[in-house]
């Protein structure tokens, strides 16, 4: 099973934005054999009702400490909110699909980062894949949000793009996928294909990677670890097909798989 499965991320901005053609290109994707599964942020949501419940937070080190009761909030917002929002979604397409909190069967497991310092952020320390595996085996999609539990039973608040390229690697995901507001990375107004990481820093250094591309590829990069080989940035917005197998887009990968893509 495991050269089939395809982790997509979709961020909280994204969520709302998500096409038709998306969900019916993940069902088209499904019928050619491959077996998806979705793991969510929903950082401006959780913002929003911060908010507007006039909860106070503070930034340290790019991190929001999140307190008992902001983790309060952050469990309604994904889990409560955002999760069933995709999960109908994908039954609107006649996609079968559970939604999951990462607490849910220990399936995300971690740690505190720094109590003291950040609150109830957590960092991945185990995955259990059980539950995945089951709902897969039944071409069930998972649809994931990132509330991981500690030893003690305590939620913890997990980074989204980090818990997706844990559980990619943790599944031997085919591949991971970074559903975004663009097509992928372009030159010269076309798509490039594929490209290694070595090719973005120089691509970052010389301006064809600029503004808001930067951190959407940075983050793409990071889920370049442990069993993941190749990340792509797809579309949700506007969300192609390059055959009737693969979504188009930009793959991203390490120099000897993309000599394997190349030769193709």
């Amino acid at each position: 099973m495991e050269e089939e499965i395809i982790v997509f991320k979709c961020g909280g901005s994204s969520v709302d934005d998500l096409s038709k053609n998306f969900f019916q290109n993940i069902r088209a994707l499904q019928q050619s054999g491959k077996k998806p599964v979705i793991v969510h942020g929903g950082g401006p949501a959780i913002e929003k009702l911060l908010n507007e419940l006039n909860i106070s937070y503070t930034f340290i080190d790019g991190l929001r400490k999140t307190t008992d009761e902001m983790m309060d909030v952050v469990e309604m917002v994904l889990t409560g909110q955002v999760n069933p929002v995709l999960t109908r979604k994908f039954n609107a397409h006649h996609i079968q699909d559970v939604g999951l909190s990462g607490s849910d069967g220990y399936l995300l497991q971690a740690e505190a980062v720094d109590e003291q310092k950040y609150g109830q952020v957590g960092q991945l320390v185990a995955i259990d894949t059980t539950v995945m595996e089951h709902l897969l085996e039944e071409n069930i999609v998972p649809v994931i949000s990132p509330v991981a539990i500690n030893k003690d039973n305590k939620r913890l608040n997990v980074n989204a793009d980090t818990a997706a390229g844990a559980v990619a690697s943790a599944l031997h995901a085919k591949q991971l996928v970074i559903v975004t507001d663009v097509p992928g990375i372009l030159k010269d107004g076309e798509l490039i294909e594929t490209v290694t990481t070595e090719e973005i820093y120089t691509m970052m250094e010389d301006g064809t990677i600029y503004g808001g591309m930067i951190p959407k590829v940075k983050a793409a990069m990071k889920g370049l670890q442990g069993n993941v080989q190749e990340v792509m940035i797809v579309n949700g917005k506007d969300s192609e097909m390059k055959d009737e197998k693969t979504l188009a887009g930009t793959v991203i990968c390490h120099q000897e798989k993309a000599y394997a893509h190349k030769s193709l």
